[in-house]
Formats: structure tokens, C-alpha cells, sequence
């Protein structure tokens, strides 16, 4: 089995998790078809009301899909410091609606859980199990929910 650099390995890691929270660079090409796909390109174009409207009762909100990005996100660092809490992921649906100020709070709580992990990732010497599972799963998950968020601002774009 063939083994790759560490860099080759990091370099890559590092820029689809930019791509994905913060869009690719410009003039690039991406992971992501869409242009202007990241998280927060696609949040800034998003209202407080917009962020707490359901598409139908019971379905998340955006402002649901973000705090919980942002939950995960803290919980995964937490996780990659050694920390063995019993997580109760109900407590990261909680949030279902904001006022503008809320909204531009979590917004600004998810960028700094953004760069927490982001600067605790490039710091990390050896790249072992942990740091590899935990890192794909924040660019896997975080994926996700940003193609459920674009869906959702797609819909509204639709119903205005």
C-alpha cells in the first residue's frame, strides 16, 4: 500500500475545508459546482427571518442547520482534545428561530468554531486516527447540511 506525504495529504484537507465554509478562492476551480457554494457566502445572503422560516412544520430551520454545524463542530474539537462526554445532539436542534441579532450572533459563533478547529487541525504534528476521522467528518457533515441550507434558500428564492 502506497503511503502519501503528510503535507500532500494536509494540503488537500485544508483546502476542502476552506471550500467548504468559506468557498474557493476566486478564479478556481472547486469541489463544490456552485460558485460562491460556502457556508458563509451562502448564510450572508440569508435574512434572520428567511434562517428561522420552515419549509413545512416539524422540518429544520436554517438557523437549526447552523447551530448545529456549530455544535458539532465545537463537540468534534472537544472530542480531538480527548474530552468523553456523553453528547446529547437533541440540544444542537434546539435553535429554530432568530431574531436578526441572534442571527448575526450565530453566525459569528460558527466562524469562530470554524477557526478554533481550523487552527487546532493545522497545529496538530501527527496526524493520527482521530485527527483524520474527526477532520473528513467536518468536512463530510458540514457538506451535508450546506446542500440542505442551499435547498432551502433555493426554495425560498422560489417563494419571493
Amino acid at each position: 500500500m502506497k503511503t502519501i506525504a503528510k503535507e500532500d495529504f494536509t494540503d488537500k484537507f485544508f483546502q476542502l475545508l476552506k471550500e467548504s465554509f468559506e468557498g474557493p478562492p476566486p478564479q478556481t476551480g472547486s469541489a463544490y459546482l456552485d460558485k460562491g457554494a460556502g457556508l458563509f457566502q451562502t448564510l450572508e445572503q440569508v435574512t434572520a427571518e428567511a434562517a428561522s422560516t420552515s419549509v413545512r412544520p416539524g422540518s429544520p430551520t436554517i438557523a437549526a442547520h447552523c447551530e448545529h454545524i456549530r455544535f458539532y463542530v465545537v463537540v468534534l474539537y472537544d472530542m480531538m482534545r480527548g474530552a468523553t462526554n456523553k453528547i446529547d445532539w437533541k440540544q444542537s436542534w434546539l435553535v429554530q428561530t432568530v431574531t436578526p441579532a441572534e442571527w448575526d450572533a450565530l453566525k459569528e459563533q460558527l466562524r469562530r468554531a470554524y477557526t478554533t478547529i481550523t487552527e487546532h487541525l493545522q497545529s496538530v504534528g501527527a496526524w493520527g486516527d482521530r485527527e483524520v476521522g474527526n477532520g473528513m467528518a467536518i468536512i463530510v457533515h458540514t457538506a451535508y447540511h450546506l446542500g440542505a441550507i442551499r435547498q432551502l434558500v433555493r426554495t425560498f428564492a422560489l417563494h419571493t
